[in-house]
């Protein structure tokens, strides 16, 4: 508040008014224009807003300190791309997510020229829900581009080392495909900077490279580990005899396998060190059979170990953790990365687990800084922690929103709906969609609704307190978000019942017949009538009811006694996704993970199975991600496939209009590797649609015959979940990795056809503005107030009344048009003409084109005009409902145009037209047909109801009428002085001698002094800060922290001192003028004794004897 007021003070002393005054792919055939409009391009201009949240962030994968500058930072997001920070992590850019993968698994800072960074693609765990990559990236300039670099099919990058003295070098440990054998995997080498590479290690089938280390003494000695996986939707073997310890002693060019003192059965994930102070001793965490095994050490470069301890990582699995840094500072000190972290201080003998309090588990990696032997850096799921006293104390980095989101549901709640979705391994969430303070969307503002990973989510429609979550396999639970509590809802086996098989993230639906009915679903489908307090199972075991250990596990059965690991696995024969007709009740749908569709029509008395394989295209092993029943046909339902955990990365999209006996594809345009998640339909145009992929968001005109991608405020990020807010008309994205995303009020979309786009422009009606001021929270002004450039701030829709409008062509300029033609001909190898001096003339001297939007009010009267965007395609703009600003203009104000966005007060509620217009030239053009605007107050009124609108809006309007005044006023002012100053140096300059003029000139001084004073107050007070007696200026300052940051309206002391001014005002209106009009006749007479002429007179006449 202090800072606001002496803002404010400050913009009164200086005079002016400002601010608040002041399967196969089917090819679609459209006819030509439609594939031309209906593209990308057209729609670039919308945007997506990224929400977060951040308070919880998400999981890391790898870390890179700057070698030379410790607040430089790389951190490797593992399903969200590679963010960077320049300051030791108070703000972050992300620098890599326009590239063709977000899956990261490791990030290396080159020694030789640290502006040289690399990048491997695919994270390095062996998880069920990892993103793939497609190989490794070089930047050369900090990040700020990127350029693949080859092994592209290697899908798991988990190491790359740069030779210290030759950047040209690299290794690189990639782990090939985890969902599918062969690909680049193994330890791969370049010496020319990535523009080739050698495999020097790892088979071409199974075997992989999960870590390789480099001797600080001698780059020729490397130290690998090859890791033997492989992971299909039913099962994990996280071990075989490929996995194994190698040295080599020439550069990485031949290795040699180490033994002695190793494991002699098959060994599973394994992590190395190498001892900064004495490189001899070399440290290995391995894991042996099922999730057991040991830390070994070497103190003869690996020629024989030592097993120290039994100590492996746990949690998850080795296979999701492992690896193992040794201590810069500490020789024998060890860190393994487990679900807790380990340490050890007598090289592995005996291990401690690290300090955990206020930090998150599932530690990925550590970062060390050479001159701080207290300082960690650790990357966990839960996002990146700082310690500065060795672990006791850890700072949680609470402004990376890099949340890997499953699924999204949001209510209905008044007057802004809330978000809730299920995290991996960061709970279930919830938090407004917007807020109606001036900052944006904080982390505060959000909350944990359900602890463990989250999965779905549902709300109640009509009911905002009661929402639905979930826990890894089908914990459900339901919460009364009045008092946060949340109860075990979870179906349960009647006596003598098999357990119920429910997938990691088991679906819930909510009937669109009754709020309070509730479906969810294991092997077999549950119904509640009571809102989950009793079930009732509407079927019988729906999947194919498969023993999975029967099942081929690298293409053959393999033995029991093989390294499986179905703790890391989902259950498997489970349903996946749910669906219910809401055109005709008890019409519901079942996918499982399997391989089958099963529909009913009589609310689960019969089943009728689909095998998938029955599909045109589509491979019996597919996992029905998504089933949804159209919102407008009881016949027609939408079905999205993935096939990727059989190494299948094309799209599987389809469509029923018979309730799944016949089907087609509505693939069409949408390219190879890309993963369908979800499908959502418009519930007022059936044929727009939006498809949620792996590598972005896509929509539908016309029912799946072409997709367009949405590229605006949207990086490379998988979308697993979509849903539709239908009050607000918004589309709420959960995406795996960068938190939520909307596409705000897409209603325009509806209108949208090849007709409409063959028009000039359109201009969509925008939806209810609400009216109202933003509430300050941190501060009156500053976005995050004083909290520092690290507090995590999402933004608000822009305030205000959001219009759409469509240009078919961009307004281009004259000169824009020749460059264009020159540019073709210079392609062509052509001469390129001179234009002409009158053309090159008619360029420089053109007036900017101008797109207009022009806000009326009920009357017709014009309220504001706002200057658009003149680009093609499709546009958004904002009027922030508030009348334009009064200020009155300078002729010697220099300031650009587009400088000038002061506004004055809000507009009152009601009923406005908008139109757009053109100006080209000087000859302004109407473009399509207006629409309509309708302003409604947020809220009836405060804790007191204030005066009524129509008064505080006659007051509003009259302040700005008055400062305009002043304005001008105050400019004159200005004038008058500069003037007089001017006459006195004229007469000191002229021909004249001192008398008469000068005493005139004194005294008209005397005068300006009495009106400054008036209106400015005592300059001599004002210079030492003692006050003076109110001037007008005060008063109408006292007014505005009245009603500037209110919609109370005038107070009757405001309304007093609203007299006083316009007493004051329309005297020294009359004393102004005068003293104006006299220096008029001053300069007149000063010029015709003798003086130079001066600037605010008219010209003087010619010299005699002018022709």
């Amino acid at each position: 508040m202090l800072r606001y007021f002496s803002s404010l003070l400050c913009a009164m002393l200086l005079l002016i008014p400002n601010g608040l005054l002041a399967q196969k792919k089917n090819t679609p055939t459209p006819d030509k224009p439609a594939v031309t409009r209906f593209a990308d391009s057209t729609f670039a201009n919308l945007s997506l807003r990224s929400i977060g949240p951040a308070f919880m962030s998400g999981r890391i994968a790898d870390v890179a300190i700057h070698p030379t500058d410790d607040n430089v930072w790389y951190v490797a997001v593992g399903s969200g791309g590679v963010w960077k920070t320049s300051n030791a992590g108070v703000t972050w850019s992300p620098v890599f997510e326009n590239e063709s993968s977000y899956s990261i698994g490791c990030v290396t800072i080159d020694p030789s020229n640290p502006n040289t960074v690399w990048v491997g693609t695919g994270e390095n765990v062996g998880g069920r829900h990892v993103g793939f990559g497609d190989g490794v990236y070089r930047s050369d300039d900090g990040g700020a581009s990127w350029k693949n670099m080859g092994l592209k099919s290697s899908e798991h990058i988990s190491k790359i080392i740069v030779h210290p003295k030759d950047s040209k070098t690299i290794w690189v440990a990639a782990q090939g495909p985890l969902w599918s054998k062969g690909g680049d995997r193994g330890i791969y080498k370049t010496t020319d900077g990535g523009l080739t590479w050698k495999k020097t290690l790892g088979d071409s089938i199974w075997v992989g490279a999960t870590d390789i280390i480099i001797d600080p003494r001698d780059p020729n000695v490397l130290y690998a580990a090859t890791w033997q996986r492989y992971r299909t939707v039913y099962n994990f073997i996280g071990g075989g005899p490929g996995s194994g310890v190698w040295r080599s002693l020439d550069g990485g060019n031949t290795w040699t396998a180490l033994k002695s003192g190793l494991p002699s059965t098959d060994m599973g994930k394994i992590g190395l060190a190498i001892s900064p102070q004495q490189p001899d001793v070399i440290y290995a965490a391995i894991e042996t059979e099922r999730k057991t095994g040991g830390l070994y050490r070497s103190t003869d470069r690996g020629m024989t170990w030592e097993r120290k301890s039994g100590a492996v990582a746990g949690g998850t699995g080795p296979h999701y953790y492992q690896e193992l840094y040794a201590s810069p500072h500490q020789f024998d000190r060890i860190y393994l990365m487990d679900y807790m972290m380990q340490v050890s201080e007598d090289g592995g003998a005996t291990w401690a687990l690290v300090n955990t309090q206020n930090k998150h588990v599932d530690n990925h990696v550590i970062a060390f800084r050479k001159d701080d032997p207290d300082y960690m850096l650790v990357g966990t799921d839960g996002g990146l922690y700082e310690s500065f006293d060795l672990a006791k104390n850890w700072r949680f980095m609470e402004n990376l929103p890099v949340t890997q989101f499953y699924k999204v549901s949001v209510d209905d709640q008044l007057p802004f709906y809330n978000i809730y979705g299920g995290t991996q391994d960061n709970s279930s969430q919830g938090g407004p969609s917007r807020t109606d303070n001036r900052h944006g969307i904080q982390n505060s503002d959000w909350r944990v609704v359900l602890d463990w990973d989250g999965h779905q989510t549902a709300t109640e429609p009509g009911n905002p307190n009661i929402i639905y979550a979930e826990r890894q396999e089908g914990q459900l639970s339901r919460i009364d978000m009045t008092t946060g509590e949340a109860i075990d809802i979870q179906p349960e086996t009647g006596q003598g019942e098999p357990y119920e098989r429910f997938n990691w993230d088991a679906p819930i639906l909510i009937s669109p017949h009754s709020p309070t009915r509730v479906y969810f679903a294991s092997q077999r489908v549950w119904r509640s009538d009571d809102r989950g307090d009793s079930w009732t199972p509407i079927s019988g075991d729906l999947t194919r009811q498969q023993e999975r250990f029967t099942l081929p596990l690298m293409d053959k059965v393999q033995s029991w006694d093989e390294p499986w690991d179905v703790n890391a696995m989902s259950n498997y024969n489970t349903i996946t996704s749910l669906a219910e007709s809401p055109v005709k009740e008890g019409v519901i749908y079942a996918g499982t993970d399997d391989g089958r569709i099963q529909t009913t029509e009589d609310s689960g008395a019969h089943w009728r199975m689909i095998d998938v394989s029955a599909i045109p295209g589509v491979p019996a092993t597919a996992f029905v991600n998504d089933i949804k029943a159209d919102l407008f046909d009881v016949g027609t339902v939408y079905v999205a496939l993935d096939n990727h955990k059989y190494g299948d990365f094309t799209p599987y999209l389809m469509k029923s209009t018979d309730m799944g006996k016949t089907w087609k594809s509505l693939r069409n345009n949408l390219p190879d590797r890309t993963l369908v998640w979800r499908i959502v339909q418009d519930h007022v145009q059936k044929n727009l649609m939006f498809l949620g992929t792996e590598f972005g968001l896509y929509f539908t005109l016309n029912g799946g015959t072409n997709w367009i991608k949405i590229k605006g405020g949207c990086p490379t990020i998988p979308f697993r979940d979509l849903t539709i807010q239908r009050r607000e008309n918004d589309l709420v994205g959960a995406s795996f990795g960068r938190g939520f995303f909307i596409l705000d009020d897409y209603s325009f979309l509806r209108e949208v056809s090849d007709e409409q786009l063959g028009k000039e422009a359109t201009l969509f009606a925008p939806r209810k503005a609400l009216w109202y001021i933003p509430r300050p929270q941190l501060s009156f002004d500053d976005e995050k107030g004083s909290l520092g450039a690290d507090h995590f701030v999402a933004p608000n829709p822009p305030f205000g009344a959001v219009f759409t409008y469509y240009l078919r062509d961009q307004i281009k300029s004259l000169k824009t048009l020749r460059q264009e033609k020159e540019k073709t001909l210079r392609a062509a190898g052509s001469n390129i003409p001179f234009p002409g001096w009158d053309s090159l003339e008619m360029e420089r001297t053109q007036d900017i084109a101008r797109i207009w939007l022009t806000i009326t009010d009920s009357k017709g009267q014009v309220v504001r005009r706002i200057a658009c965007p003149t680009g093609k395609g499709f546009q958004r703009v904002a009027w922030d409902l508030k009348y334009p600003a009064t200020d009155p203009i300078r002729l010697n104000d220099g300031a650009p145009e587009e400088n000038f966005n002061n506004t004055g007060f809000l507009a009152p509620p009601g009923t406005y037209t908008a139109t757009l217009s053109k100006q080209i030239d000087g000859v302004v053009t109407t473009l399509g047909n207006p629409v309509t605007c309708i302003v409604e107050p947020l809220r009836k009124s405060g804790a007191l109801p204030g005066n009524e609108i129509a008064v505080t809006n006659a007051f509003w309007r009259s302040y700005e009428e008055v400062a305009s005044v002043i304005g001008a006023e105050q400019i004159l002012l200005s004038s008058c002085n500069a003037r007089i100053t001017a006459l006195q140096k004229a007469l000191r300059m002229g021909k004249i001698a001192p008398g008469t003029l000068d005493q005139q000139v004194h005294t008209a001084r005397e005068k300006w002094m009495t009106l400054q004073e008036q209106m400015n107050g005592n300059g001599s007070k004002t210079q030492i800060g003692e006050k003076y007696n109110p001037t007008i200026n005060f008063r109408m300052f006292k007014i505005l922290l009245s009603i500037g940051t209110s919609t109370y309206g005038p107070t009757k002391t405001n309304q007093k001192a609203m007299d006083i001014i316009r007493h004051d005002l329309a005297d020294m209106h009359e004393k102004l003028t005068a003293l104006s009009i006299e220096l008029d006749q001053l300069e007149n007479q000063a010029t015709k004794a003798g003086a130079p002429w001066i600037e605010s007179e008219v010209l003087p006449p010619l010299p005699s004897g002018h022709q």
